[in-house]
Formats: structure tokens, sequence, C-alpha cells
């Protein structure tokens, strides 16, 4: 009988960490429930919502709360017809939402199901279901991933990254310190949360290895901190610039078309966003690393002899700066300068991102070609469909109906306090990053009903719709509230309930320090009169 031999595993080798060597991590029984639940749940939850349950505010339309796409499609179809779409869109909703959170079936699989659900009956228009696949925002997306690319054939960004530890990271909290400048500075430069991930995540697992966290059985404080600081500052980062995420620029869009402007500045957005996230960060790392997980004796510092120099080596081993890596720099400087200048020239952000991805692909002048470039589609696919339940709710103004509905409810009229609709719409945006998987879908969500209650109020539109808007990239708590938490879950370096115990206390936090911006800084700037005008 042949005796089995070890597999040696060297936890200092980057290459163990990429991507597709990652383990995939086992379901637990009630998340084995949950899918095998989810795809019964959400046909019964179809069915008794299109077809038996009556829902009074939509028996009882008032046409007068409708706005942007709901009047155009009621003058189409006439008030009863337009009631069963009603109907259609919330069977439709709900069910994606059971799919989505119970994952029983592949994300970009209920996406293809609500957009043909939409289309047979007829909530929207095939025409604006099959068009959301060419929204500008799926085309930033796809040219972050173009520019990202650039970063991982050049390795300019793991040459930063290392380059930067090494320099600054003598112990485990200037390594952490190192990973918020890390962070921060890729997202000034690209749009797509995962692919910050993905390239910083083999740099980090290193480096937990060496202070003595391998994962599993042998987790530790410090990789606990470090990896969901990584998780933490890879979305809260995200929120500091108008083009960190897609998801801020399609609630930038809607923001501006409601107030009659075709461009969001950059520049405003950074500065009443890009402090706000610094602090957040800041405040994270003092939560995690102080209180929630505090190190314990002999964490503060390397475990493995010799793990630094371990580091040293790898950028060593990189050689000098290649004439590639200069110009791919070159490129991501122009991007973020014609980014930070939009209001003197008025050129949008995905335009730019544009003239930066044909630069690169250029023949002869540019860096990568087409199959270098690592563009996830099913991630697209999955986007694709969140657009189209946006553009669903905008056709039957499903959301300001709704909130329409529950003010009427609770009694709250003109009358109410701004303070107490602020806290309102502040908890359900920030809250939902429980329940939702998609950062788009909530701005498809929540900007419009922000919107629509300020109209219904008198409100300045950026009173409301603003501070949600900076709540859009706080997905970090589960593994399903994002992919990049999908992502770094399967590192082993933590379980879910450190991951809840850290995230759920920061989005506490934020809820607070939120509400401490818009009676101040946003007070200051001009977007709000303050929360108890």
């Amino acid at each position: 009988m042949e005796e089995k031999k070890d597999v040696y595993f060297d936890p200092l080798d980057m290459n163990n960490y990429r991507v597709e060597k990652l383990p995939k991590m086992e379901k637990s029984g009630f998340e084995k429930w949950l899918a095998r639940l989810g795809g019964p749940l959400a046909i019964i939850a179809f069915i008794l919502l299109y077809y038996f349950i009556n829902i009074s505010f939509l028996d009882n339309l008032n046409p007068d709360t409708l706005t942007g796409g709901a009047v155009k499609r009621l003058a189409e179809l006439g008030l009863d017809n337009f009631t069963r779409i009603n109907y259609a869109m919330v069977a439709i909703f709900v069910a994606a939402i059971i799919l989505w959170i119970t994952e029983a079936v592949p994300n970009y699989l209920t996406s293809l199901l609500l957009i043909l659900g939409m289309v047979l009956l007829h909530v929207t228009t095939d025409k604006v279901a099959y068009a959301q696949l060419g929204h500008p925002v799926m085309w930033l997306n796809i040219l972050s991933f173009v520019l990202a690319s650039m970063l991982v054939k050049t390795r300019v960004a793991k040459r930063f990254a290392l380059w930067f530890v090494i320099r600054f990271g003598k112990n485990s909290t200037w390594v952490i310190f190192s990973f918020i400048i890390i962070n921060v500075v890729l997202s000034a430069f690209i749009s797509a949360t995962t692919a910050k991930a993905t390239i910083l995540l083999p740099i980090f697992m290193v480096i937990a290895a060496i202070y003595g966290a391998r994962g599993g059985e042998h987790r530790n404080n410090f990789g606990r901190n470090l990896v969901l600081q990584n998780l933490f500052q890879i979305n809260v980062g995200a929120s500091g610039f108008l083009t960190g995420s897609g998801a801020n620029l399609l609630a930038a869009s809607l923001i501006a078309g409601s107030i009659g402007q075709e461009l969001f500045s950059y520049q405003d957005w950074f500065v009443a966003a890009f402090p706000l996230a610094m602090i957040i960060i800041l405040i994270g790392w003092f939560v995690g690393s102080k209180i929630i997980f505090p190190l314990k004796p002999g964490e503060e510092v390397p475990q493995i002899a010799g793990g630094m120099e371990y580091l040293k080596k790898e950028l060593a081993s990189m050689g000098k700066m290649q004439f590639q890596e200069y110009k791919a720099i070159a490129i991501f400087v122009g991007v973020l300068a014609l980014w930070a200048t939009d209001k003197q020239h008025g050129i949008d952000q995905t335009a730019v991102a544009f003239i930066g991805a044909v630069i690169a692909l250029l023949p002869g002048i540019g860096i990568v070609r087409w199959n270098d470039v690592d563009i996830p589609w099913h991630l697209m696919i999955f986007s694709a469909g969140a657009y189209t339940l946006g553009a669903g709710l905008d056709a039957t103004g499903l959301p300001v109906t709704m909130v329409d509905a529950v003010f009427n409810h609770l009694g709250l009229d003109a009358a109410t306090p701004f303070w107490v609709v602020y806290l309102i719409l502040t908890a359900m945006m920030l809250f939902s990053a429980l329940l939702f998987q998609s950062k788009t879908m909530r701005a498809l969500i929540f900007i419009p009903i922000a919107i629509g209650v300020s109209q219904k109020f008198g409100y300045p539109i950026m009173s409301l719709s603003f501070p949600l808007a900076l709540l859009i990239e706080h997905v970090y708590v589960l593994p399903f509230n994002s992919k990049p938490a999908a992502l770094l879950y399967t590192t082993n370096q933590y379980s879910i309930l450190d991951a809840f115990k850290f995230g759920f206390t920061m989005m506490l936090i934020t809820w607070v320090m939120i509400i401490i911006w818009g009676e101040t800084v946003l007070k200051w700037l001009g977007y709000t009169d303050g929360l108890f005008f």
C-alpha cells in the first residue's frame, strides 16, 4: 500500500493565495437549508403576491403621487392595467430578493429570470429591459476592469503595496495603517471594489501568515483585524470618491437628473464624502484592533522569522520599474486628473474611463490586449438585472407609492420634523445592506425614495438623497453582502460571527456619523439646512 505523502504548503508563497486557489467555503447547515428552500419560497411568494394577496395602497393608487416613468406608463396602460403591473413589480421584486439572499440559484441566473419576468408581465418594455446591459454605469464597470487589468499585468499595484508595507509596516499597527493608505490610493483609481480585493488579497494573506494567522484553527486577532479591516477599507474607501464604484455614479446620476443637471461633480462629492470616509475608516481601526479584536501578547510582532525579509525578496524579484509600469501610472494619473477636474472640462466620468481604456488597448502604445482583460461577465449580468429592477421601479413609481402609503399610515406629513425623516431614511439605507446583495440595487431603490420624499414634503432634494448616497458602500457585514465580502470570507481568517460583531458595530457608528455630518459639514456645504430646520 502506497504511503500518502504530505504536501508542503508554504504560507509565504503569494501564489498560494491566488483567487482561483482559495478554497471554496462550505455552506453551513443553515445556509444549505436556505438554498434548498429559496426556490420554493420565491415561487410561493410570487404566486401569492401576484394572484391572491390584496395590497390596499396599490388598489387605491393615487396617480398624483407618481413621478418619472410611472406617469408615462399610467398614460399608456390606464389605471386598471397599471395597478396589475404594480402587483407584478412587487411579486418580482420579493421573489428576486429571496433568490438573491438564499442563493438558491446563481445570482446572474436570478437577474436573467428577473429581466424575463418584467418583460413577459409588461412591467417595462423589452427595449428598456434589455438596454440596461448598455447602461453608462455598466460601461464604467467594464472599463474599470480594463484599467485594473493594467495594474495586474504590469504588477505596479503589487509593487506599490509591497513597497509601502515594507517601508512603513514595522509592526502590527503600522501594517494596518499601511493598508489604509494603499486602499485609499487604489480607491481613487479603480472603480471596482472586487478588483481591489483581488489585487491586495495575496499580499495581506502573506503578511497575516508572517504574524501567525494561518486561518482556520490558526486564526488570531491580527488576522481577523487585517482581513476585516481590508474589507472595510476597500468598501468605505470607495465611498470617498464619485468614481469609487459604479453604484456611486448611478446615485449621482439619479440625483443630478432630479435637480436638472447632467453631471454631478467629482469635486463636490470628494469634498463632502472623502473626509467622512477617512474618519469612519480610522474609527474602524480603533474599534477593531482596540475593542472587538484586541491583539494578544506576541501578536504585535512577526511570528515567522525572516517573514518581512521574504517580502523584501519578493519586491526585489520584481526588478527595477519597467517602462510599461510607468505608462500604467501615467494613464491612471491622467484618468484621475480628468475625473478631478470634471467641473472645468465637463467630460463625464464614463467618457474619461473610455479615454483611459482606449489608450491602454491601443496597439503599439497601450499596455494590455483584449485577451489580457479579465471581465467577470457573471457580475455584469447580475448588475444588469439590478438596473432592470430599477427601471421597473421607475416605470411603476412603486418606491414613491410605498413611501406615500407608509408615511400616511404612520401619520407623517409636511409638518413632520426634518430630522425624523432623515433618521428614518438613513437607517433604511444603511441597514438594508444586511439584506441586499447589490449596492446598485440599493441605489436604485433608496435614492429615488429620498427624491420622492423630498418632493412630497418640499425639502431640498440634496438634503436627503446625498446623505443616502454617502452610505451606499457600507456592505461588509455578512459574506453575501458584497463580492469583496464573499471573496475575503474564503480566506478563513474570521467567522461570520466575527464579521457581524465588527461590521454591525461599524454600521451603528456610521449612522451616528451621518447624523453628525448632516448637521455640520453638509450644512456648511449648503446641502442641508441642518437636521433641525
